[in-house]
């Protein structure tokens, strides 16, 4: 199929937002499943940093994002989205976005971890991405230039004199293409590929699978945040129990009752510090909990009450246990500060991007954040390339058989990425993922491929960086080199 219309894949707020950016151009919006379901913005509790509180400043907000990124972060594109927040802020409000007010009608803000002040921007306690997502949603259900196709997955890039000219495309009648003037990939990040994972289990690193596979340089793949505080009661994914809880004075301790995060910031912390401390308590046998009884939960964080109620804990009188949890993905496909990526045609924003702002660390709350500035970014830039165009409603043709993903040989990897690509790494576990990857690679379908694509430059890029950074920990390079961002195409994770 042939569409004039700019085509984004993807449906969380860097996708939502990007369209909505590009108006009055047509837009395509594919996305396997109704719009708020599946998205990892969706599942947010946090919710936007951004300084608007009383005496903070962008600067500060700044210099927050740079000390967490260990290293790593880019200052101007640092610069740039921190600046801009507020504005970003102002126009979800303008859009209907039911932020948390006091009672003069200013914003209720949340501190989470390694900020120097209360600086997120929050709606319900713990129920900002839930709540953004359909304020975002009801706007692009009035936008006349978005046309949204449901049930259907993006699984490879067309390619053609060098430059992305669409999308391959599945549905559950069969397989087909749709070629476009420019593809936004907009889907998502990589944590699912773990076992345990706060995020979407449909999110598995297909964005930035496919575009490895069609050439696309990848950035600092080997930077996979693990939240400190996913409720450990054996669901999948697992609950997260956010970092505002812990802004809001709940403390982590042990089986012996000992608080064990050994920082001035204490649960505080930068998440890389606080995760490892969890990570060494559960490997020691003393189950790390999270101490919620002097908080009312209940009233203010009622996401996370109501996962502790599925498991039969009342966060009132019982420790809550946690485990760290793959849960965002620093790393991904490298783009420019307007969202543009090493192939002409092909623009990335959201967790499938990397744009530097993360660095080896994420800033609690700063995702949505970049979702915002950097979706609206790339969003006004494919308008402005592209140019005007009608266009009318895409019908893509789908036919022939879909080989779906074996569900074993995608629990094998999950293990394999949480065992050997996890909190704590080495290079016998990491030499051993990339010979189990390899191994799956053979006669995967291309679902299933773009997956394990995502893995191998995870699991290579973590092998190459001999040293502790960050998320990336080395228990055999505890030691640090001079900062040095990874640039990596496919063809080079042949040879580690």
């Amino acid at each position: 199929m042939q569409t004039d219309r700019i085509l984004i894949v993807g449906g969380g707020i860097a996708a939502l937002y990007a369209a909505l950016a590009m108006a009055p151009r047509p837009v395509l919006v594919i996305v396997p499943e109704p719009l708020g379901m599946g998205a990892s913005s969706a599942w947010a509790q946090g919710g936007v940093a951004a300084a608007m509180g009383p005496g903070d400043r962008p600067a500060d907000h700044l210099a927050d994002t740079m000390a967490a990124g260990a290293g790593l972060v880019d200052p101007a594109v640092a610069r740039r989205v921190t600046g801009e927040a507020p504005d970003h802020v102002a126009r979800l409000a303008a859009l209907g976005a039911p932020f948390d007010r006091d009672l003069h009608g200013g914003y209720m803000l949340s501190r989470e971890a390694a900020h120097g002040a209360a600086r997120v921007v929050r709606v319900g306690g713990d129920r900002a991405g839930q709540a953004i997502m359909a304020t975002l949603i009801r706007a692009i259900q009035a936008a006349p230039h978005v046309q949204v196709l449901t049930g259907i997955s993006a699984v490879g890039l067309l390619v053609e004199s060098g430059r992305v000219a669409g999308v391959e495309i599945e549905g559950a009648i069969g397989r087909g293409s749709v070629h476009a003037p420019a593809v936004l990939l907009a889907g998502g990040g990589a944590a699912g590929l773990y076992a345990v994972t706060t995020n979407p289990l449909r999110i598995r690193g297909q964005m930035m699978g496919m575009a490895a596979r069609a050439g696309a340089v990848i950035r600092d793949p080997e930077f996979v945040q693990f939240h400190p505080t996913a409720i450990a009661t054996g669901e999948d994914p697992a609950p997260l129990a956010t970092e505002a809880l812990r802004g809001e004075g709940a403390h982590l301790v042990n089986a012996l009752g000992q608080r064990f995060v050994c920082h001035p910031m204490r649960e505080l912390a930068p998440r890389d510090i606080v995760a490892r401390a969890v990570f060494a308590e559960t490997e020691a046998g003393r189950r790390p909990c999270l101490d919620l009884r002097a908080i009312p939960v209940c009233k203010h964080f009622p996401t996370v009450f109501a996962a502790c109620q599925r498991a039969g804990l009342d966060p009132a009188r019982h420790l809550i246990p946690v485990t760290a949890a793959a849960h965002y993905h620093m790393g991904g496909i490298s783009v420019d500060a307007r969202g543009r990526s090493a192939l002409p045609g092909l623009w990335v924003a959201g967790e499938a991007a990397c744009t530097g702002l993360h660095g080896g660390n994420r800033l609690a709350s700063n995702g949505l954040l970049e979702a915002l500035v950097m979706g609206w970014a790339a969003g006004l830039d494919i308008a402005a390339e592209i140019g005007a165009r009608p266009a009318p409603f895409a019908a893509p043709l789908l036919a022939g058989e879909v080989t779906e993903p074996d569900p074993a040989k995608v629990a094998l990897l999950r293990q394999t990425m949480t065992q050997d690509v996890g909190v704590i790494r080495d290079a016998p576990g990491l030499t051993r993922a990339l010979a189990t990857i390899a191994a799956l690679e053979a006669d995967a379908p291309p679902a299933f491929l773009n997956m394990l694509t995502a893995a191998r430059m995870i699991a290579h890029a973590a092998l190459s960086r001999r040293e502790s950074r960050g998320a990336q920990c080395r228990s055999d390079f505890p030691g640090q080199l001079p900062p040095k961002s990874t640039l990596l195409t496919l063809a080079e994770t042949e040879h580690p």
